[in-house]
């Protein structure tokens, strides 16, 4: 007989999420992938984020699979009520809503936990508590402020990131503090406020280039026209104006990378001796190599690399991943419903659980889909949920 498989880390927590967008919805995404019963509150027309065009068109999708979802709307008493009785049911409620939403709704904290001592609330906001917290923050405002925005762009013209990397990171953080708070309430019996802001997340990822200063006394450069710290990690243009990304960041990789190149001149070349010497040489280093690798191919560089254990990388687009060899062969996307009803594919979690990466148990559900279900469960009668739909105060399927 074969073993079954062992329930998900966090099966039997259930979770209450009143999110929307990229932040709030992360953290449920974490933690319904890792086996929690995740109910998203929708207000009755649908999160927004069902809607959304352009870079927002694949939001929903996304970041919310392994969700059940519930349509109430939180101007009504009745729904209030709705959504207060399935927090009693609750061991996480997760929000991303401005400052002092949760509060007039009667949903904040500090409200919920006289109700619940063992609750856990884990808070998305821009800011933690401080003078900026009451300012509107978007991913694109904090890799401003924080300093991202200038490391990525060239010098005098900041660019944000190419994807919402303090959004989707916020929301991991907030699912570590819910993690760390249900650890913390197995051993004192009583459950906490957790939260988790955007511009802390993105001071966190710049802290290497905040302690490069304070190790060097010298500012770090922008990411365009920063001092490496290796003496090839670079992007080369090669045979028929295709890009790659080439590294050798060891003197073991320069002299595999010399011998395979026929480059044995410059190997022996007291100048370039160590890998510090050649981060100094780079100035007439690489327009060396790169005359030398112009008229080679990419598919030729990359078989050289890859034979040699040499670090490589195409220069790809988010849309090629679709198709790449190694995410289809080792299960790292999965099916998923889109908005439209059609069907992709969509990446999982970066990691796997005994051999096996966190799968998709529920696509992301239709609107209301389970409000029926979810409201019987705590008490309510068919009649009831009919004249509460009647009322307007909930949707369902």
């Amino acid at each position: 007989m074969s073993e079954s498989k062992p329930p998900l880390p966090y099966a039997g927590i259930r979770v209450v999420e009143f999110t929307h967008m990229v932040m709030g919805p992360t953290c449920g995404l974490l933690l319904g992938d890792l086996g929690a019963e995740v109910i998203k509150v929708e207000p009755i027309d649908g999160d927004n984020t069902r809607r959304l065009l352009g870079s927002g068109a694949g939001f929903f999708p996304t970041f919310n699979r392994n969700k059940k979802s519930i349509a109430l709307d939180l101007k009504k008493p009745e729904g209030v009520e709705a959504a207060l009785r399935l927090i009693a049911t609750a061991d996480i409620v997760s929000e991303n809503f401005k400052p002092g939403t949760m509060k007039k709704l009667g949903l904040d904290y500090d409200s919920l936990k006289k109700l619940n001592p063992r609750l856990i609330y884990v808070s998305h906001k821009g800011f933690l508590p401080g003078p900026y917290d009451h300012r509107t923050a978007l991913d694109e405002v904090v890799q401003m402020m924080g300093g991202l925005a200038y490391m990525t762009g060239r010098a005098g013209d900041p660019l944000r990131a190419g994807t919402s990397v303090n959004d989707i990171m916020g929301g991991m953080f907030g699912a570590i503090g819910a993690m760390a708070a249900l650890r913390q309430r197995d051993q004192t019996g009583q459950g906490c406020e957790v939260q988790s802001a955007l511009f802390e997340n993105n001071v966190f990822l710049v802290a290497q280039h905040m302690m490069q200063f304070a190790a060097t006394g010298r500012a770090a450069d922008p990411m365009p026209s920063r001092i490496s710290a290796w003496g090839v990690y670079d992007v080369f243009t090669v045979k028929d104006g295709e890009q790659i990304f080439l590294a050798a960041v060891s003197d073991k990789q320069w002299g595999i990378f010399c011998k395979a190149f026929g480059l044995e001149e410059l190997l022996a070349d007291p100048r370039l001796a160590t890998n510090n010497d050649r981060v100094l040489a780079r100035d007439w280093m690489m327009p060396m190599l790169r005359s030398h690798l112009a008229g080679r191919s990419a598919a030729e560089l990359s078989a050289v690399f890859e034979q040699n254990e040499l670090p490589f990388a195409p220069i790809t687009r988010p849309q090629a991943l679709f198709d790449d060899p190694h995410l289809n062969a080792t299960g790292g996307l999965a099916p998923i419903r889109m908005n439209d009803g059609s069907l992709s594919k969509v990446p999982l979690m970066p990691f796997t659980l005994g051999g096996e990466r966190p799968g998709v148990r529920l696509q992301p559900p239709l609107l209301g889909e389970h409000t029926d279900a979810l409201l019987g469960e705590v008490g309510y009668s068919e009649a009831q949920i009919a004249q509460l739909k009647a009322k307007g105060a909930i949707a369902g399927e």
